[in-house]
């Protein structure tokens, strides 16, 4: 998913004769660019059938996640789901656990509802919205068991680097809404972005590697291949996988 601001100064238009110095407005860098994405009909009827029960709505409030789900169990919300398809193995393979997708492309929410309706899930709900306001004014701290962010856009060039979702700040955002002993997973193909990813988490005080000397882990077996990673896999480009305990 592809959701991270900062502030930045930008220009801005001032009277030649005042000697006041104007306060610099503030424009967000974001780590997803919105593209209309073909939706297909099978997609629109799932999110008119199914949005007003698997779907979250924002608002700048705290939700009850228990009446959110309908129970009170353990949380895992996964960031930039796709098209739901690692997000729907999950929930599939874990009913035990309440799981809340995070993508900003509504194509990828119909799909997933689509499974969802296919296949009657009851522990899955979608939010179309910037993961960064999610986790900050509608998730209560230390409220999720698990995090997932897998493939997120790596911004390859270095002018663009700014635009990548881990950064310092996001991992504080995580470790607000991680409980203790929560767990953090993440897989990219894009080594650079891997190492990215390290330098930041590695260094964070409310992170610990749970990885051996490699610093990777092997991918679980409950994060499906994707189509996307199994083209990768033939071109012969490498997948790391990491895992980090919350402190």
């Amino acid at each position: 998913m592809r959701s991270l601001c900062y502030p930045q100064r930008a220009m801005t238009d001032q009277d030649p004769t005042s000697t006041e110095i104007p306060e610099p407005k503030q424009r967000r860098i974001r780590s997803f660019v919105l593209r209309m994405g073909r939706m297909t009909s099978g997609q629109q009827r799932a999110l008119d059938e199914l949005w007003p029960r698997c779907g979250l709505d924002y608002t700048p409030e705290v939700l009850n996640l228990e009446t959110v789900f309908g129970r009170c169990a353990p949380r895992m919300i996964e960031i930039g789901f796709g098209t739901g398809e690692a997000l729907f193995a999950y929930a599939s393979a874990h009913p035990e656990m309440d799981c809340l997708g995070i993508e900003v492309h509504r194509p990828g929410a119909g799909h997933l509802l689509m499974q969802v309706g296919e296949h009657r899930l009851t522990n899955v709900r979608a939010s179309c919205h910037d993961a960064v306001e999610v986790l900050t004014h509608q998730l209560a701290p230390a409220s999720i068991d698990a995090v997932h962010i897998f493939f997120p856009d790596p911004w390859h060039k270095a002018r663009h680097h700014k635009r990548r979702l881990i950064q310092p700040a996001f991992a504080d955002l995580l470790a607000r809404v991680i409980k203790p002993s929560g767990i953090l997973r993440l897989a990219t193909d894009w080594q650079h972005y891997a190492e990215h990813m390290r330098a930041v988490l590695d260094i964070h005080p409310s992170f610990r590697n749970l990885a051996d000397d490699s610093g990777y882990m092997p991918r679980a077996n409950d994060r499906p291949l994707t189509r996307f990673e199994r083209r990768g896999h033939r071109l012969g480009h490498g997948v790391w996988d990491m895992a980090y305990e919350r402190r």
